[in-house]
Formats: C-alpha cells, sequence, structure tokens
C-alpha cells in the first residue's frame, strides 16, 4: 500500500501544481471569473487531499488495514470524480458534468470517515 498511496500522491500533487499554474497563466483570460473560480475550487480540493492521501501512505505502514486502504481510495477517487468534474465541466462548457461533482464530495467524505474510525480503533 505505502508505494502505490506514495505514487499517487506524487501523481495527483504533480497534476494539482501544474492545473493550478495552467489556470493562473493559461485560463486567466480564457474563463470567465466565475468559471476561473469553480476550476481553482478544484484545484484547492485537489491539492489537499493529495496531502490527505499522503498521510494515509505514511499511516498505512503503521496501522495496516481496510480503513487506511479505503480512506487512501476515496481520497484518490474522490480527486478524480470532484476536481476532475470541475475541470471538465470549467473546459468544456458542459453544465451536466457539474452532476459528477457531488459524488467525488460524498467519496472525500468517505476518506475521512474511513481515517476516523481507523483513529477510534487505536488503543
Amino acid at each position: 500500500m505505502l508505494r502505490g498511496f506514495l505514487m499517487l500522491a506524487a501523481f495527483f500533487g504533480f497534476t494539482g501544481v501544474a492545473l493550478g499554474a495552467f489556470a493562473a497563466h493559461g485560463l486567466k483570460n480564457r474563463l470567465t471569473p466565475e468559471y476561473l473560480a469553480i476550476f481553482h475550487t478544484g484545484v484547492t480540493y485537489h491539492l489537499v487531499h493529495t496531502l490527505a492521501l499522503l498521510g494515509v501512505a505514511l499511516l498505512a505502514t503503521q496501522i495496516p488495514g481496510r480503513l487506511i486502504t479505503w480512506a487512501g481510495a476515496s481520497f484518490a477517487i474522490g480527486i478524480l470524480l470532484f476536481s476532475g468534474s470541475l475541470y471538465l465541466l470549467t473546459l468544456t462548457g458542459v453544465s451536466k458534468l457539474g452532476i459528477v461533482t457531488p459524488f467525488g464530495g460524498l467519496a472525500f467524505l468517505v476518506g475521512w470517515v474511513c481515517l476516523g474510525l481507523a483513529a477510534w480503533r487505536l488503543s
């Protein structure tokens, strides 16, 4: 689990920074302020949950178990669904993509609940 979650965190960290820079420099004059704010929200959640995934990777070495694995998987799925849908929505203008966003948010919440339950079970 350690290697997999660390590799995911590295990938998501790289893509989060790259997409943030892309928005700041390449999209600033191409998107409306509203869409730029939506894109920024995607980047913010992307990077915050990348750090959470990094933490899960490190915790997996100390607290093995399904809850930690589910937390990491949920954070990764959340980044893809939540942030990914916001990126696609702003870049394509297809508002129906917003239907996917809450599922990503739910995945983030599941990840935090799993992490909390794993902590609760510690003796």
